[in-house]
């Protein structure tokens, strides 16, 4: 590969000539020579040369699947005629298979397997609640793959022991009585998210097995998935090249908490293994169960609490003490906002997702989309973060809004660290590197992605400009 010299960005606010090669940040400094004359040369005219962006939280083939999945959201389908135009006009899989996601009640209200065949009843139908939590599935589905002698605890069954068609946190299983497929390519998303300025992912699901860790790797080694990858689901005794393990993913349930003893033992099989924990607590007392866990077992550098949708103020130090890290979704309060006002008690309006509190508070803030569930566009999230403004307009937490430079921060925080300050472009770092078209000061006020002008991974042009080498 030749190398590549970058003329006159802006780096940490000064303009600085930035030499790549070999993946890495050779040299910086003012009006640099030339190398050789193989070495491409791109002026930046002045435009902000940044660390590439970690996604901190997301689900690498839900979010593949749901790019290529009939949209049921409520931005997209607005009632229960809508919903069923876009079911009609759904092309079956191979296998016969309707395959929907982003549902919301708001749309056609809560929907089982008899309300989705008044929908689609002809073919096979799943359909995923936006959640992520609940797959609906219509009366061809339900027999398709047994349900009515399924022993998973996550089958809801009405009042005579009948399965209705909702299913609960049972995505492993349903996946196993699917028909057999490969699983969806990573290619459309890596691209997606290479043009975004994302270089790096931490996969968020949980308890993966080795042949979705495997087709990770395989993703990543023929260049489908650009972006390094870290897996807070991967087995707790993994090591293999390829993507690293990060945090051992544990799920507190928004329906039913566990039992503490099985949460502090869950905890504790982790820290054993020297695996720092990332719990999943969406609801305030799935927060406080974690915490008073932690309280007693001991925390571990690097535990982590995934999404904190509901933090009550006196968790807070808590929090702090223990030395966890939070990973958060602000996209949420743009794409749910109007939700949360009207199902959320106006006492704990203050409480979702908070972020400012958290910064003052000394504890390390990285954000997230959670993709599929929430934006994937990581400029859309640090916008929600900086404006925290609900789709009419309403503003949820106005004391929790970040700075733009913050928030951008919490996506160029390292993804072992998340929340720790952004690593420095200087001679050695990882050439993991997005230039804007524009400097900080036009690109903060803005937070967009139509800013970004190119992106390398190890000093290759992974999306933007087209460089004419490899």
């Amino acid at each position: 590969m030749t190398g590549l010299l970058i003329r006159g960005a802006e780096v940490d606010g000064a303009l600085l000539d930035v030499r790549i090669g070999h993946g890495r940040v050779l040299e910086t400094g003012h009006a640099l020579p030339r190398a050789d004359r193989a070495e491409h040369e791109l002026p930046a005219h002045g435009g902000a040369l940044l660390p590439g962006l970690t996604d901190h939280h997301l689900h690498l083939f839900a979010t593949a699947a749901d790019l290529a999945s009939t949209a049921c959201d409520p931005a997209t389908v607005h009632d229960a005629r809508g919903l069923a135009q876009a079911l009609r006009r759904a092309v079956p899989d191979r296998h016969g298979w309707i395959r929907a996601v982003r549902y919301h009640e708001s749309v056609a209200g809560e929907l089982d397997a008899a309300g989705l065949d008044a929908l689609r009843g002809d073919v096979a139908v799943r359909m995923q609640h936006r959640s992520g939590a609940l797959w609906v599935l219509n009366s061809r589905a339900v027999a398709a793959v047994g349900l009515a002698t399924a022993g998973h605890p996550g089958v809801e069954r009405d009042a005579d022991g009948r399965p209705t068609g909702r299913l609960w946190r049972a995505d492993g299983w349903l996946r196993g009585r699917l028909p057999s497929g490969d699983p969806p390519s990573l290619a459309g998303l890596g691209r997606r998210l290479a043009g975004y300025g994302i270089t790096t992912v931490t996969d968020a699901t949980p308890d993966l097995d080795a042949a979705t860790v495997a087709a990770v790797s395989e993703a990543m080694a023929c260049g489908e998935l650009p972006q390094r990858v870290h897996l807070l689901g991967a087995p707790l005794h993994a090591s293999r090249p390829g993507p690293r393990p990060g945090p051992w993913k544990i799920v507190i349930a928004d329906s039913s908490l566990p039992g503490y003893d099985q949460l502090a033992e869950a905890v504790e099989a982790a820290h054993r293994t020297g695996r720092p924990v990332a719990v999943h607590c969406v609801t305030r007392e799935a927060l406080l169960l974690f915490l008073a866990v932690l309280e007693e077992v001991g925390a571990l550098p690097g535990d982590r609490l995934e999404h904190a949708s509901l933090t009550p103020p006196e968790a807070v130090p808590v929090i702090r003490r223990l030395g966890l890290r939070v990973v958060t979704q602000p996209g949420f309060l743009a794409d749910r906002g109007d939700d949360y006002l009207r199902g959320t008690p106006a006492e704990e309006h203050a409480d979702l997702y908070r972020c400012a509190s958290l910064r003052a508070a000394g504890i390390p803030l990285g954000l997230s989309s959670d993709a599929p569930y929430g934006p994937l566009d990581p400029w859309a999230v640090m916008r929600a973060a900086v404006g925290r403004r609900t789709g009419s307009g309403a503003v949820l937490g106005p004391d929790e809004r970040l700075a733009p430079a913050q928030a951008l921060a919490g996506y160029l925080s390292p993804a072992h660290s998340p929340g720790d300050p952004p690593w420095r472009i200087r001679p050695g770092t990882p050439a993991d590197l997005v230039l804007l078209s524009v400097p900080m000061a036009q690109a903060l006020p803005l937070l967009d992605a139509e800013a970004v002008r190119l992106v390398l991974l190890a000093g290759r042009p992974v999306a933007g400009d087209d460089l004419g080498y490899t």
